[in-house]
C-alpha cells in the first residue's frame, strides 16, 4: 500500500498521512458510487437542495476550526482562512438558489406545431470525478461538487495530497446534512489511482483544477478512456492588468498589490503582470513598492502575518530562479531582500518582489510564477497594453483600471492635467470607451473593471487558450454536469407535418 504524507510548508514537519486504496478497493468504491447514482437522481430536486442548505449550516459550524487546520496543510496565513469559509458559503447559496431554474426542462411550447409537444430535459451524467487543488481547496471543490450533486450525479472527490483534510471535512458535513451513503466518496489517490478512476467505465466526467501539464495528461487519459469521458479543466493563468492614465492610483495600487500577493500569489487568477500608461508609470511604481514593503512575511499561524510561505521547497526555488533569470536579462528588482529576512534559500519563505525593466523575452512576464512576484511594464497606449496582455498562452482573467465616468479628481493634477484628461477621453484612452474596447479585444475568460482576483458565482468561470476549457459557476456551470435529453411528442395522431 502507498502512503501519502502531507508536509506543513512553514515547518517542513509531517502533518497527516493517508493510505491509497488498492486497485480492487478503488474499483469497489467506483462501483458503489455508480450503484447509488440512480437512486440519488430519483430524489426530488427540492430534497437535494434541502440537503445542500443543511450542508452549509454544518460547514459553517466548522468556521473556527478550519482556518488553522488549513494553514497547517498549505501555509496560507491563518487570518485569511475565514475568507475561504465565507466564499464557499456565498458560492453555495447562489448555486442552490438558481438550481430550480438552471435544471428545469427547456420548454419549446412557443414554437411547437399543432399536435406536437417538445422539450429538453437536463439529466445527470452519472458519476463525476472531481480532482481538487491545494491553493483554494474549499472554494474550488465546491464550484463543481455542489452543482454536480444537485444535478443528480454522484461524486468521487480526490483532494490534493497537500490538503487531504478539506475533502474529508466537506464529506463529513454533507453526511451530517443527510446525504445518502456513496453519493459523495473521498478518494486519496496517486497518479495510478487517478488514471484508474478516469478509465473506469462508470465515470462520465472529470472536473480538474490545477496545472497545465497535469491538465493535459488528464485530458489525454480521458480521451482514450471507454465512453469518451468528458472533462472540465480549470488550469493556469498569467493574469494581466492595465492601468490607464486616469486611474485612481491609491485605490488601484492597494487592489493590485493584494491581487498579486494574497495567498503568496498562489492563485490561478492572481495578478502577475501589470502594464501602466507612461503618464502615471513612475508614481504608480513608487506607490506599489511602498505598499509591498509593508507586508509581514513569517509564521502563518500567527495573527499579524499577512504573507506566508509558498507551498513547497521546490516551488520556492523555482520562483527564486525565475526572478534571478529576469534580473540577469536586465530586469531590476525594487524590493530589497533584507526587508524580509525569513526569505532565505532552503526555506519555503519567498519575499514579495516587484520587477521593472521587464519585457516579454523574460519568463517572469510570460510563464506562470505562482508566487509573490509581479512585473510592471511601461506602455504608451491602450493599444500597446492590449497587444501585450494578449501576448500569452494563458487567458483566464484580465483587469482594466480606469474611471468609466471620466470625472476629474482632486489628485489628478499630480499626474495628468485637465486638458490631458480631455485629450485621453477623446482618444478613447480612458473611461467607458477604453473599457468597452478592452472587453472586446481581450482574449480571456473574465474581464474586470477596477477589480481583480475574484470569482462572482453569478458569472461563468472559464478560460481560453492554455487556461483550460469548460465552465463552472453561474447557470452555465450546470450545463457541463448534465446532458440534454430531447423529448419529441406527437400528441394528435391525426396531425400531419
Amino acid at each position: 500500500m502507498s502512503l501519502q504524507t502531507t508536509i506543513t510548508p512553514h515547518s517542513q514537519a509531517p502533518y497527516v498521512e493517508r493510505t491509497y486504496p488498492t486497485p480492487a478497493e478503488l474499483d469497489a468504491a467506483i462501483a458503489a458510487a455508480a450503484a447509488a447514482q440512480p437512486f440519488w437522481a430519483a430524489t426530488p430536486l427540492a430534497q437535494r437542495i434541502a440537503i445542500g442548505r443543511a450542508f452549509i449550516k454544518e460547514f459553517e459550524a466548522l468556521k473556527e476550526e478550519i482556518p488553522l487546520e488549513l494553514t497547517l496543510q498549505m501555509g496560507r496565513p491563518v487570518q485569511q482562512g475565514p475568507g475561504e469559509v465565507r466564499g464557499l458559503v456565498e458560492r453555495s447559496n447562489y448555486m442552490l438558489d438558481i438550481a430550480p431554474t438552471a435544471l428545469a426542462d427547456v420548454s419549446l411550447a412557443d414554437t411547437d406545431k399543432p399536435g406536437f409537444k417538445r422539450y429538453i430535459k437536463r439529466v445527470p451524467i452519472g458519476v463525476v470525478f472531481v480532482i481538487a487543488p491545494w491553493n483554494f481547496p474549499y472554494l474550488t471543490t465546491i464550484n463543481s461538487l455542489l452543482p454536480a450533486l444537485l444535478a443528480g450525479n454522484t461524486v468521487l472527490l480526490k483532494p490534493s495530497p497537500q490538503t487531504p483534510l478539506t475533502a474529508e471535512r466537506i464529506a463529513a458535513a454533507f453526511a451530517r446534512a443527510g446525504l445518502p451513503p456513496n453519493v459523495l466518496t473521498v478518494l486519496h489517490l496517486g497518479p495510478e489511482g487517478v488514471a484508474q478512476t478516469i478509465n473506469a467505465k462508470q465515470v462520465g466526467f472529470v472536473s480538474f483544477t490545477g496545472s497545465v501539464p497535469v491538465g493535459r495528461t488528464i485530458a489525454e487519459t480521458a480521451a482514450k478512456a471507454p465512453g469518451f469521458t468528458g472533462t472540465g479543466l480549470e488550469l493556469g493563468g498569467k493574469d494581466p492588468a492595465y492601468v490607464a492614465p486616469d486611474a485612481d492610483l491609491d485605490f488601484t495600487v492597494a487592489e493590485l498589490v493584494d491581487g498579486a500577493f494574497f495567498n503568496s500569489g498562489q492563485s490561478c487568477c492572481s495578478i502577475e503582470r501589470i502594464y501602466v500608461h507612461a503618464a502615471v508609470y513612475e508614481p504608480f511604481v513608487a506607490k506599489f513598492v511602498a505598499l509591498t514593503k509593508e507586508y509581514k512575511l513569517g509564521d502563518p499561524t500567527t495573527g499579524h502575518t499577512n504573507l506566508g510561505p509558498v507551498v513547497s521547497l521546490a516551488s520556492a526555488e523555482r520562483i527564486r530562479k525565475q526572478v534571478a533569470d529576469a534580473v540577469a536579462q536586465g530586469a531590476r528588482s525594487l524590493v530589497p531582500e533584507n526587508l524580509f529576512p525569513a526569505a532565505k534559500p532552503g526555506t519555503t519563505y519567498v519575499g514579495p518582489q516587484v520587477l521593472v525593466n521587464v519585457n516579454h523575452t523574460m519568463d517572469v512576464m510570460t510563464e506562470e510564477t505562482f508566487g509573490p512576484v509581479v512585473g510592471i511594464q511601461r506602455v504608451s497606449s491602450a493599444a500597446e497594453a492590449l497587444e501585450l496582455m494578449n501576448d500569452s498562452r494563458y487567458g483566464l482573467t484580465a483587469s482594466v483600471w480606469t474611471d468609466v465616468e471620466c470625472q476629474p479628481r482632486a489628485d489628478e493634477s499630480e499626474y495628468i492635467t485637465p486638458a490631458e484628461l480631455v485629450e485621453y477621453t477623446a482618444k478613447g484612452e480612458v473611461g467607458e470607451g477604453l473599457f468597452d474596447r478592452m472587453v472586446e479585444g481581450l482574449e480571456t475568460g473574465t474581464v474586470f473593471l477596477n477589480r481583480c482576483d475574484y470569482l462572482d458565482p453569478a458569472l461563468a468561470w472559464s478560460g481560453v487558450k492554455d487556461s483550460g476549457r469548460g465552465v463552472s459557476l453561474s447557470k452555465f456551470g450546470y450545463d457541463q454536469l448534465t446532458r440534454p435529453k430531447s423529448v419529441h411528442m406527437k400528441i394528435s395522431l391525426k396531425t400531419s407535418v
